[in-house]
């Protein structure tokens, strides 16, 4: 049964007013890509706050016959009707709410749908940025009241308001095109307009959004810098210092401005924790350093094996066996009981206790030594105990040179440059004198050739003098003990990413890291003869973590093609996915590119019918709906493509380390002429 207009609709000031739940959505509705979830959001929050400012298009719905239905198809507006229907839902509204109407049936519907979304323009940012900060400032709304009234989350108000309080005269530059979004962006991490246009003049061609952040931050520390780390927000801030909240990377993310402070409140910190300990464990001495000093000149003392007492032995025991019983009794199970894994927890750390006590300093290396608190990596206190002063050691034995003779005293003679030259009384007594300079440069001299051309005869050896140095530099930081010119230096790389830190592949490899710091000997002078007896195995995989950290494929504006080249042929050799390691989304990628290059993403991952759909979208709701098309598709930008190396024609041969007293393959050992004496 039909029902007429008169009954279910009236006019109001040349509108006509249709219950909600007598509009339907049209066929010929242009707008085949659904509302995001975010733009509903919006318009049902702005509608709440405000009522349906624009009226909806619509027409009467026909029947075969061509008689009214009584519901009224919605041509333009859509978005408001879905709005209004999820209020209804909620109970915020009647399912029957008045909608504000114009009927229009002479137009063609299609033609009314397309021009309401393409005859329109959006708001410039800009414009919108400062309207939202005038919300706050002028009229007093605070964060949650804005964003209830216009359906976004409060961190978006706070960013439109951080982008609204930009300098008016980079806010003029970003209208005109001269800085994009992701460049305002960047000038947003700081609040001072001084500073901000101060930047914005040093900059030249090159405006790379990170540049511009560094510029901004030069001087501050990062929020997951060590330091930062290891004192803490709550204890910088109530020391009187500011934090600049970058609101555009992760939560939590920000600057520390005042970086003297910060190294103020680190090192008494760690001051208090050495003193504590000395306190606590009766050290000799202690002392506080932000770095660990390596260069200290200080000597150590090692934890002697001891045997547990009656009392801890018993525990200890205790503690394994309960360990062990309720361990065995939840095995393969997944998700343990809250309370079991309580359990576990406080057993295991138990017997770590009693684990340490079979270690232990005697007390007269106590009395006689000393530790040092520094700064570790991640942001704890590292503790080197049992460092032992030079005049607190023990007498030591004349030190002896390479061929066993002692050394002699200095001997009366001439000092030139060259060193010490006997006198002709002294001649021939002079067979305790040290050689001089120039003579142990020059012996030194034929031996290093010497050396140079025997290594290279034996691989494995070469191998191991390599290891040697590659962990020197990574782990001790110091190459006094390697008489290789080698070094494997690692390129700090955090500053080009936002959160590179916190991702799991930092995490992986900080583990990594440790481990094998943990495996090493505490003494660098050690590190040889441990080097020396390593399976091959292990050897190997040492010597691939410390290579692996010296690489840097970071693409710099100043870095050449040849860089990148050489990256790519190691991705090849690795067959590295970085699907494994990083996807793209709005905040990766898609946020940061351009609406065509989005589209080229989409239309190469999902095809051409999904990017059309997407073409109309603002860049905001074109990004999110990229990231949900491209998930899964194993899509990558092409500087993160690895190509396939072609299968090679012949096997290639296993890079293997000889055995010591393999021959090499390399040229026969020239036949060197006797040095006339």
């Amino acid at each position: 049964m039909s029902k007429s207009v008169s009954n279910d609709a009236y006019a109001s000031g040349g509108h006509v007013f249709i219950p909600l739940n007598r509009l339907i959505k049209s066929p010929d509705n242009v707008r085949k890509v659904p509302h995001s979830a975010a733009t509903l959001d919006g318009l049902r929050a702005s509608i709440a706050a405000k009522g349906v400012l624009q009226n909806l298009i619509v027409r009467p719905e026909t029947n075969i016959e061509g008689t009214e239905t009584g519901f009224y198809l919605v041509t333009a507006g859509e978005g408001r009707r879905l709005a209004q229907i999820a209020r209804a839902k909620a109970g915020e509204i009647e399912i029957d709410e008045p909608m504000p109407c114009v009927i229009r049936t002479s137009d063609d519907a299609q033609e009314v749908s397309l021009d309401e979304n393409v005859t329109r323009e959006a708001m410039h940012p800009a414009d919108q940025f400062e309207a939202f900060r005038a919300l706050n400032v002028e009229r007093g709304m605070d964060v949650a009241d804005i964003a209830a009234r216009f359906g976004v989350t409060e961190h978006t108000v706070r960013q439109r308001l951080r982008l609204g309080a930009v300098s008016p005269n980079l806010m003029q530059a970003y209208r005109s095109d001269k800085l994009n979004l992701s460049q305002l962006m960047a000038f947003a991490v700081s609040e001072d307009h001084a500073r901000q246009e101060s930047v914005f003049e040093r900059l030249t061609g090159y405006r790379d959004p990170y540049h511009i952040k560094r510029l901004m931050t030069e001087g501050q520390i990062m929020a997951g810098d060590r330091r930062a780390r290891f004192v803490g927000e709550p204890t910088y801030t109530a020391a009187g210092g500011h934090i600049e909240r970058d609101l555009f990377t992760e939560e939590g993310g920000g600057y520390f401005a005042d970086a003297a402070l910060l190294d103020s409140l680190v090192s008494q910190r760690l001051t208090a924790l050495a003193i504590a300990l000395q306190g606590a464990e009766g050290w000799k001495w202690a002392e506080a350093h932000i770095d660990f000093p390596y260069a200290n000149g200080l000597g150590r003392v090692y934890p002697q094996t001891r045997d547990l007492s009656v009392e801890d032995a018993a525990a200890l025991e205790a503690a394994q066996s309960a360990f062990d019983t309720l361990e065995a009794e939840y095995q393969g199970v997944e998700d343990l009981p809250d309370e079991v894994d309580q359990q576990l927890g406080t057993l295991e750390t138990e017997i770590e206790r009693l684990e340490a006590l079979r270690e232990g300093y005697a007390l007269e290396d106590i009395a006689r030594c000393g530790l040092i608190v520094s700064l570790s990596h991640d942001g704890t206190a590292r503790i080197e105990r049992g460092l032992i002063r030079a005049e607190d050691e023990g007498e030591e034995p004349e030190p002896e040179h390479e061929d066993g003779e002692e050394e002699g005293d200095d001997g009366a003679g001439s000092v030139t440059e060259g060193g010490t030259v006997p006198s002709d009384e002294d001649e021939d007594e002079a067979d305790n004198r040290p050689l001089s300079d120039a003579l142990w440069r020059d012996l030194t001299t034929h031996r290093t050739l010497a050396l140079r051309l025997t290594l290279a005869e034996q691989p494995e050896l070469a191998a191991r003098v390599l290891a040697h140095k590659l962990a020197l530099d990574t782990f001790y930081r110091t190459s006094e003990h390697s008489c290789i010119d080698v070094s494997a230096r690692s390129s700090p790389i955090a500053q080009f990413a936002d959160g590179l830190d916190e991702t799991p592949t930092a995490e992986a490899l900080a583990q990594r890291h440790g481990a094998w710091a943990a495996d090493l000997p505490e003494k660098p002078a050690d590190l040889w003869d441990h080097v020396l007896v390593m399976e091959p195995e292990a050897l190997g995989a040492m010597m691939a973590h410390c290579v692996a950290l010296s690489i840097n494929a970071v693409r710099q504006p100043y870095a050449g093609a040849a860089l990148v080249r050489a990256a790519d042929r190691v991705a090849q050799h690795l067959s590295m996915d970085m699907n494994e390691y990083w996807r793209p989304t709005a905040r990766s990628y898609f946020g940061r590119v351009n609406k065509g290059q989005i589209l080229s993403a989409v239309r190469e991952s999902v095809g051409g019918e999904a990017a059309e759909r997407l073409s109309k979208l603002r860049k905001t709701e074109m990004a999110e709906a990229a990231e949900r098309l491209v998930v899964g598709t194993g899509w990558l930008p092409v500087c993160l493509r690895t190509v396939a190396l072609p299968e090679p024609e012949t096997e290639r041969a296993i890079l293997a380390l000889p055995a010591p007293e393999a021959e090499g393959d390399g040229p026969d050992r020239p036949v060197l002429p006797v040095a006339a004496e």
